[in-house]
C-alpha cells in the first residue's frame, strides 16, 4: 500500500491558536458580508457563545482585526467595521514602509524612481480626459498651497499641499486604486523631504512648475503635460534623501 508522503518526510498539522480561529471566522463574516462597513461588531459575549471559546481568545481575535484596520475599537463603544477600500489596504503598509526606507537607504531611490513612472502614465491619462471642472480643481489646490508661501512659511503645510495637488492629478482618473497608491507613495516620501530640516529655497519653482502642468492638462496636451511633469519630478529629485543619523 503506497505511503502518503515519501519515506523519511513529513508534514506536521500546526493547530491554529484559539483566537487565530476566531480572527479568520471574523473575517470570514466581513468578507461573506454577514458583517458590513459601519456595523457594530457582535459583543465579546455572543462571540463567545457562537464560536464556543472563552474572552481573551475573543479579545485578542478583536485586537488583531483593528490592528490589521478592518475594525475601529473606542473605549466605551462597541466596535465597528471599517469601510474596505485601497486606501486601508496601503495605509496598513505606512510602518513597514518607513522600516523598509530607514533600512535599506537605497530602496528610497527605488521609491523615488517608481513614483516617477506612475506620475507620468497618471498625468499622461488625465490630460487626455480633463474637463473644465477638473482644471478648476487643480486650480484651487494650487492656490491653496500658494497661499502656504509666505514670510514665516510652515514647510509642512507647504509639503502636504504639494501632496493633495499630485493626488489631485490621480483623482481625475476616477480609479481609487490609482488614487490611494499615489498617496501612499507620496506619504511615504513625504518624512524624507529635506525642506523639513531647512528652507529648500525651490518653493516659488515648485507652484510655477505645478502652473505648467495645469496649462498642459487644460489644453488636453499629454505629451506637454508629460514633459512639465518629468521636468518637475527630475528637478525635486534631490530634495529627497535618506535619515541622518
Amino acid at each position: 500500500m503506497p505511503a502518503d508522503t515519501p519515506s523519511g518526510s513529513s508534514e506536521k498539522i500546526v493547530r491554529l491558536k484559539l483566537s487565530e480561529q476566531v480572527l479568520e471566522r471574523l473575517r470570514e463574516m466581513i468578507r461573506s458580508g454577514e458583517l458590513g462597513p459601519g456595523d457594530y461588531m457582535p459583543s465579546e459575549r455572543a462571540l463567545m457563545e457562537r464560536f464556543s471559546v472563552g474572552r481573551p481568545a475573543v479579545r485578542e481575535a478583536l485586537q488583531a482585526l483593528h490592528t490589521q484596520g478592518l475594525i475601529t475599537i473606542s473605549h466605551g463603544e462597541r466596535s465597528r467595521v471599517n469601510e474596505l477600500s485601497a486606501n486601508l489596504v496601503l495605509d496598513q503598509s505606512d510602518n513597514i514602509a518607513n522600516i523598509l526606507l530607514d533600512a535599506v537607504p537605497a530602496n528610497l531611490e527605488h521609491l523615488k524612481e517608481a513614483r516617477r513612472m506612475f506620475e507620468l502614465g497618471i498625468v499622461s491619462a488625465a490630460a487626455k480626459k480633463a474637463t473644465a471642472e477638473d482644471v478648476r480643481t487643480l486650480r484651487s489646490l494650487l492656490a491653496e498651497q500658494e497661499a502656504h508661501l509666505t514670510d514665516d512659511l510652515e514647510v509642512r503645510s507647504f509639503i502636504e499641499a504639494d501632496m493633495a495637488f499630485h493626488t489631485g492629478i490621480a483623482n481625475l482618473l476616477g480609479n481609487p486604486v490609482i488614487t490611494a497608491a499615489s498617496r501612499a507613495m507620496l506619504r511615504w516620501l513625504q518624512e524624507y523631504h529635506t525642506a523639513l530640516l531647512h528652507w529648500s529655497g525651490f518653493e516659488q519653482a515648485t507652484l510655477e512648475e505645478h502652473a505648467r502642468i495645469i496649462e498642459r492638462i487644460a489644453a488636453n496636451d499629454a505629451e506637454g503635460a508629460v514633459a512639465e511633469m518629468e521636468n518637475h519630478l527630475d528637478r525635486s529629485r534631490s530634495m529627497f534623501a535618506p535619515r541622518q543619523g
